[in-house]
């Protein structure tokens, strides 16, 4: 009988990711942002491997050159290759969107699973989320860099310490959109028969939350994760390009920004690049965010 059951549970969950799939497939937007996500994430990780020029590598000699074939997108004022640069600040800024987003998405979840659950607290923690929403966020991503920016750099290094600053900032200030939507799901979920079924039960609540709840909520958590990718990216470039992000020798798709903006006239290359890799991850993540938002609408599922 049990074996039974897990294999009927099997085919529907089979059945379920396919469905999912072939939704998603019928979004023309998503496919199409998914092949040029999937080609960035692969030309940033791979592509050193084939363009094995250092990105920190200096030639004076070939300074302010355009695109040739020893360096496709030419070089900078100091002579380094700007595809090995816009490939090494790829990874970097494609790793602190990531990392943030999954802070974010863990603080997001945490507040609005607590709050849309129990009622006790649920005024509390939207006020907070309130708080946060009110605060301007630029001018507070300056001041908490500029406290702490020192003291992380002599504590874990130049890199690895504004590394942890810049993900632990963006985080920090990222989940409100997040806990809102979960907790207006939580509120509808945990008044389905289900769910009162396993509180009369005498089921814990943490168990309830895990089994029940997080489980019915992660369509919403899913497409916030991949809206909070390209806001995180946004942010991350847009502080670099203030020259509040990572150290010059340490190129991110936005400190490439803010390096090539004096250049603009003598180079334009310099801006186009990662500036065209910061709009295509971003837009090509946005689609995919739809799709997912769209696959995951159950009146698309049913139909």
């Amino acid at each position: 009988m049990t074996d039974a059951i897990a294999t009927i549970e099997t085919k529907a969950g089979g059945s379920f990711a396919r469905d999912l799939w072939n939704q998603f497939r019928a979004h023309p937007g998503g496919v199409a942002g998914l092949i040029v996500f999937v080609f960035i994430v692969a030309a940033v990780f791979l592509g050193p491997l084939i363009h094995t020029i250092d990105p920190n590598k200096i030639d004076i000699r070939a300074k302010n050159q355009g695109p040739s074939l020893a360096h496709p997108f030419g070089t900078d004022n100091l002579g380094h290759d700007m595809l090995a640069q816009v490939m090494a600040g790829g990874q970097i800024s494609l790793a602190v969107g990531m990392t943030a987003m999954l802070l974010a998405l863990i603080l997001g979840t945490f507040v609005g699973v607590l709050s849309g659950y129990f009622k006790r607290i649920d005024g509390l923690l939207m006020r907070i989320t309130d708080l946060f929403l009110a605060l301007p966020l630029l001018p507070l991503l300056l001041v908490i860099i500029m406290l702490f920016r020192d003291t992380l750099r002599a504590a874990f290094g130049p890199e690895t310490g504004i590394f942890i600053l810049i993900v632990f900032v963006i985080g920090v200030t990222s989940w409100m959109h997040t806990a809102r939507i979960v907790r207006g799901d939580v509120l509808a979920v945990k008044s389905q028969e289900f769910v009162l079924a396993a509180k009369a039960s005498g089921m814990w609540e943490y168990r309830v939350i895990l089994k029940h709840i997080l489980p019915n909520v992660m369509s919403s958590i899913m497409v916030s994760a991949t809206l909070g990718i390209a806001s995180a990216i946004i942010t991350e470039s847009a502080l670099s390009f203030l020259g509040l992000g990572f150290p010059s020798d340490f190129p991110t798709w936005g400190r490439l920004l803010y390096d090539g903006a004096n250049f603009l006239q003598i180079n334009p290359s310099r801006v186009l690049w990662p500036g065209l890799a910061i709009s295509l991850t971003v837009l090509s993540v946005n689609y995919i965010g739809d799709a997912i938002r769209d696959a995951l609408d159950p009146r698309m599922l049913k139909r």
